[in-house]
């Protein structure tokens, strides 16, 4: 049997890495991307020690271009893809929309979403090759309730993911591509760094409005994401799977 292969956009670090080295885990050879190259070279070596296959390709997964040739790349090399995680995404920093430029709204929208179109669009050829293929988006709590302060073109994007996921799994069914997507809660990462080490207090608190009464782990994130990917999970498409502790239900 021909190797599985996964590509894991944003991943040299926090979710993306955890997801790519689970991957790995589970037999594929893994492709990371991301932009910051000496990082995604430390990671490819970190998983080779693991015995995982890992190669690094950097790309800015807002460039049409850029993102159309490298998945093309992988494409080719390959002769299929398996699995397209598109992990790559982010809040962007914080904006009202009184004071928002349309810069930074047209960032995050490319972040969070055009991202996600081109990754897909470009691997279509090639999920269509591929064995049980599978797209995994990530949206967030805040697709549905918009967002905290500043955050809304954040949750607006992520409210595009949600929609996206649904018609990409409407589009592909009949090629057998399944669409899912994950949406994480609040997960201990380097996302959140800058409140930690800034407000420590605030923080701590975000654990009161988790069911499960702690924040997540990446490692949480990459077990749902693998039975995504897997045969398990051959018979689901079109959802999206909360993985906030039942942060959702907002106690």
């Amino acid at each position: 049997m021909s190797k599985k292969i996964a590509i894991v956009t944003g991943a040299t670090g926090g979710i993306g890495f955890e997801v790519a080295k689970r991957l790995g885990k589970d037999g594929y050879t893994v492709v990371l991307n991301g932009i910051q190259h000496e990082e995604g070279a430390q990671r490819v070596q970190e998983l080779s020690s693991e015995g995982i296959e890992a190669e690094y390709y950097g790309f800015d997964v807002t460039d049409e271009e850029s993102v159309s040739k490298n998945i093309k790349a992988v494409g080719e090399k390959y002769g299929k893809i398996d699995v397209l995680v598109n992990n790559a995404g982010g809040l962007g920093g914080r904006s009202r929309f009184e004071e928002m430029t349309t810069e930074f709204y047209r960032f995050v929208m490319a972040l969070n979403l055009d991202s996600v179109f081109f990754a897909s669009r470009a691997a279509i050829p090639y999920l269509k090759k591929g064995d049980n293929p599978t797209i995994i988006n990530y949206t967030s709590n805040a697709g549905w309730n918009a967002g905290g302060p500043g955050a809304g073109i954040y949750g607006t994007s992520k409210a595009g993911v949600h929609a996206i996921t649904r018609a990409l799994a409407k589009d592909l069914a009949e090629y057998g591509i399944r669409v899912n997507a994950v949406s994480p809660g609040t997960i201990d990462t380097p996302f959140h760094a800058q409140i930690k080490s800034t407000k420590p207090e605030v923080f701590a608190s975000w654990k009161n409005n988790i069911l499960l009464g702690r924040l997540g782990q990446p490692e949480e994130v990459a077990s749902v994401v693998s039975f995504l990917a897997s045969s398990d999970a051959s018979f689901v498409t079109a959802e999206t799977i909360q993985i906030g502790g039942g942060q959702a239900l907002g106690i």
